[in-house]
């Protein structure tokens, strides 16, 4: 996926300012799509000159206008070009399994502080990610019924909620293993390693 392809799905849930656009990214499609402030905006204007976007000038009172951004016609036929097109499922890369599995030719005790570290950012992005879902889909503020849109964005929120609870009992089930590893006793040889 291209970061054009997340701008047109925000931007067709709702038109919006390049900052209002960035604050979007910030608080939800972000969680799934990463982009900088800065490359938004590069991005914004290349859309523009390419047509996909249409922007209107706004006024504001005691600050300079802005530009509100709303998806053109080419864009929304670039949008459905890209939703029919496959897309092949994601390769896994991950840099701590690659660390814990080398932890077998160190000392496994010394990835506890970084695999914690770990523990607690996915613990903050799910708190994040369900402080989300109450607010927007099943608490008392929350529009009922959902409407399309809505459900789909909140397929996607529990898709994220799930990955941080799995990816949360993974690293409880590491920080277990080498705790277990660092206990005394005899210490099991890494595969490959020959006897003493």
């Amino acid at each position: 996926m291209a970061l054009e392809h997340a701008i047109l799905v925000s931007l067709l849930e709702q038109p919006g300012s390049g900052y209002e656009l960035a604050r979007r990214f910030d608080r939800s499609i972000g969680y799934f799509w990463t982009a900088t402030h800065q490359q938004i905006y590069r991005v914004l204007k290349r859309m523009e000159t390419d047509g996909l976007l249409a922007v209107r000038e706004v006024a504001q009172q005691g600050r300079p206008d802005k530009k509100e951004y709303s998806v053109a016609q080419p864009g929304r036929a670039a949008l459905s070009q890209w939703l029919h097109e496959p897309i092949e499922p994601e390769s896994l890369r991950h840099d701590l399994a690659v660390k814990i599995r080398g932890a077998a030719f160190d000392d496994p005790a010394a990835l506890v502080r970084e695999v914690e570290r770990h523990r607690r950012a996915h613990g903050d992005r799910l708190a994040r990610y369900l402080a989300g879902e109450l607010r927007d889909f099943t608490g008392p503020q929350a529009p009922a019924p959902l409407d399309a849109g809505q459900e789909l964005q909140h397929v996607v929120l529990r898709g994220g909620i799930a990955y941080e609870r799995m990816t949360i009992a993974w690293l409880d089930d590491v920080l277990t293993t080498v705790h277990r590893l660092a206990a005394p006793g005899p210490v099991p040889r890494a595969p490959g390693t020959p006897p003493d």
